[in-house]
């Protein structure tokens, strides 16, 4: 069976719906920056997650040429990822989605290299024909978070921000937002399969220690 990081990693994937204290290690990813509404039609966003998901396949499929990565193991891609934020707010403000700022993510696994990454840009923009240079390769630590499944559409998140903000607040702790800590969302519906009030999102918040 394909290695899924859902099911292996379920304390960072599948939290329930209710808040949680978390530890993330660093973990590498496929990233592409971008700014604006996430809805728009053929905007930055929905052009970045077109890169995410060739060059993740691309990788995930090398064992089918003549690039050999070593240490590779069949897996599951893992889920979209997001980091969100706007310029002067603390958290996230969904009634203007045109000054969002994202950074959109596919985790990486150990075995990838750097070198392999770039393999895999190069490849991906020859056979999609796919301008694939926005793509990074990102290690991101994490930390201390606040975690919990949110169950709906995006627009309903504050209910589970203010539900994870009470909790912080009755245990001790405080949000730690700031340049390199963001807003995380885990995305682990299809929302053009299911209808937005099943969506299932992982919340997840940067925090300290008061």
């Amino acid at each position: 069976m394909p290695f899924d990081f859902k099911k292996e990693y379920k304390e960072f994937y599948m939290p329930k719906n209710k808040p949680e204290i978390v530890n993330v290690p660093s973990a590498n990813y496929i990233a592409v920056r971008g700014n604006g509404d996430p809805n728009e039609e053929d905007g930055e966003y929905k052009k970045a997650i077109a890169v995410l998901y060739a060059v993740a396949y691309t990788l995930k499929m090398s064992y089918k040429t003549d690039h050999h990565i070593e240490g590779f193991f069949d897996y599951v891609v893992p889920p979209l990822e997001g980091f969100w934020w706007q310029e002067g707010v603390d958290g996230v403000d969904y009634s203007d989605k045109s000054t969002f700022r994202w950074i959109s993510v596919i985790r990486l696994p150990d075995f990838i290299t750097k070198a392999d990454f770039a393999w895999a840009v190069e490849t991906a923009e020859k056979k999609k024909k796919l301008d694939c240079s926005k793509a990074e390769f990102m290690t991101i630590d994490e930390g201390l978070c606040v975690q919990m499944m949110h169950i709906g559409a995006f627009d309903n998140e504050p209910v589970s921000v203010a539900i994870m903000n009470k909790y912080l607040e009755d245990n001790g702790y405080a949000n730690d937002f700031s340049d390199i800590r963001r807003h995380h969302e885990i995305y682990l519906s299809d929302a053009r399969k299911i209808a937005s009030e099943k969506w299932k999102t992982v919340i997840r918040h940067p925090i300290r220690i008061r």
